[in-house]
């Protein structure tokens, strides 16, 4: 069975950084689009971003461009989204996705980021 499992976040002060990872397990990790959602309360799910196979692309929802990186190590089935200059509005509960094609789609928990002084 699939699982994704995210790790790294936690309560951070405005202007700090953290490093969330998601390491999938009993998947071929490579074939896979990789993505980090969140979910803030009260709101709906948005896209963070996006990394392709092989980390041939990536893209960014406009409220994280130039602060927040996603990168991947499919040697490790491993994808991380390396978050800096954190903001309140970035409080949220991050979420990692597995896609492929149309038919493979895939969650993690999810991992609470708190971005608070």
């Amino acid at each position: 069975q699939v699982q994704l499992v995210e790790s790294g976040g936690g309560l951070v002060q405005p202007g700090g950084s953290l490093r969330l990872s998601c390491v999938a397990s009993d998947v071929t990790f490579s074939w896979y689009t990789m993505s980090w959602y969140r979910q803030a309360p009260g709101k709906e799910r948005e896209l963070v971003a996006v990394i392709g196979r092989a980390g041939g692309s990536t893209s960014y929802g406009d409220s994280v461009k130039g602060r927040f990186t996603i990168s991947r190590d499919d040697n490790k089935d491993t994808v991380f989204l390396q978050m800096n200059n954190l903001q309140p509005e970035d409080t949220a509960v991050y979420y990692c996705n597995a896609k492929w094609g149309e038919t493979w789609d895939y969650w993690g928990q999810g991992t609470q980021v708190t971005v608070s002084s």
